[in-house]
């Protein structure tokens, strides 16, 4: 497995569904319009949740860790809720979403310290899984995200931007504030890192 792999088997890749399309259905809103909506009904925003909230954690699981991702997750649905009236659609509420999460992951590393995970703390790999098994994907997702601790804060935040939400360069830049040139060079420096962690544990040849 390479973090290079396509979606078929990359468990990092992000798979496009009908919610990312920017135009609306009856059926499917757009973000904005369940923003709106949300303001003042709970269902449009437990609509927003149920769509965003897998990617959420997803991010989270990188930058904390699997073990405290809920608590960020629980986090940022709070601030996202507070934060409704304000929003005025001016960057794409993903952007929006993106910084809050950020901004709680942040806190969360702040506020509890961040242990370095070293190769001694991993556990050794297991057999792998039939290729058919259902928790296969979701077992490698979630040693994927244990690795990504290895990396610095940095390099963990654009890698998780890029491979666990599917952002484009131009896209990490803009929600980090950082330069395009230094996203570029983060992500590249933290894949590296992540395929000689990943190599070293036995969890890629």
């Amino acid at each position: 497995m390479s973090l290079n792999d396509p979606p078929a088997s990359n468990p990092f890749a992000v798979r496009p569904s009908a919610q990312d399309a920017p135009e609306s259905s009856g059926l499917h809103p757009t973000d904005l319009q369940l923003v709106r909506q949300a303001v003042r009904d709970d269902h449009a925003f437990e609509a927003l949740v149920r769509r965003h909230a897998a990617g959420v954690h997803r991010l989270a699981a990188g930058m904390v860790g699997p073990g405290a991702a809920d608590d960020v997750v629980q986090d940022v649905f709070i601030a996202v809720h507070k934060g409704l009236k304000g929003f005025r659609g001016e960057a794409a509420f993903s952007t929006w979403l993106h910084r809050i999460t950020l901004n709680a992951c942040h806190k969360a590393l702040k506020g509890k310290g961040h242990p370095t995970v070293s190769l001694a703390q991993t556990p050794e790999p297991t057999a792998p899984h039939n290729p058919v098994q259902a928790g296969e994907q979701a077992d490698l997702r979630a040693r994927l995200a244990q690795a990504l601790q290895t990396l610095p804060e940095d390099q963990r935040e654009a890698v998780s931007l890029r491979e666990l939400s599917g952002l484009e360069y131009a896209e990490i830049a803009a929600i980090t504030g950082a330069e395009l040139g230094t996203v570029k060079s983060r992500i590249n420096r933290g894949r590296a890192a992540l395929r000689d962690y990943l190599t070293k544990v036995g969890i890629v040849p």
